[in-house]
């Protein structure tokens, strides 16, 4: 740990003393079936732990989106539907889905899928919402909402990376 400072500072860089740790990232023991293994760490926008393989067997490294980062990518999402809600449809659109599309290919790993889902769900909601507030006349229904989507779709969630070689 002595070595990693100075090959920093050798090219100019520091390292944040609180944020700079080794960790135990060993695989847990076969004597804890029902443990869940060594503590989480944040990487990168994720955070990685142990997870139990499909089978149950085994353990493999688990990858999600860190809750900080989802909760600001939802955010980040509504204030832009807010902001935008008076442009056409199409461009509404367009716009959505480079975002969503930019979030997926990043956050798109195995095993992160529910938190993609959940982005796309808000997505979807933030949407009608903001699209429900552009005229105080009459309101805009989910029926006629779906119609919408149909028309111009959103990005569906989906694994964009798979980082190791089976389906899990």
């Amino acid at each position: 740990m002595q070595v990693l400072p100075q090959r920093m500072a050798k090219y100019g860089l520091r390292l944040h003393p609180d944020k700079t740790r080794l960790l135990p990232i060993g695989r847990p023991s076969a004597s804890d079936p029902g443990g869940k293994g060594p503590a989480t760490f944040d990487f990168l926008g994720f955070t990685v732990f142990w997870r139990r393989t499909h089978g149950g067997n085994g353990w493999r490294v688990g990858m999600t989106t860190r809750k900080g980062r989802l909760r600001g990518a939802i955010e980040a999402l509504g204030d832009w539907c807010r902001r935008h809600r008076h442009e056409p449809l199409k461009e509404q659109q367009a716009g959505l889905a480079r975002r969503l599309d930019g979030h997926f290919n990043y956050f798109g790993v195995q095993g992160n899928f529910s938190a993609l889902a959940r982005l796309s769900h808000a997505a979807r909601r933030l949407w009608f919402k903001w699209l429900n507030r552009r005229s105080q006349r009459a309101r805009l229904t989910w029926e006629r909402f779906r119609a919408i989507v149909e028309d111009f779709p959103l990005p569906r969630a989906s694994i964009r990376v798979r980082l190791w070689g089976d389906s899990s």
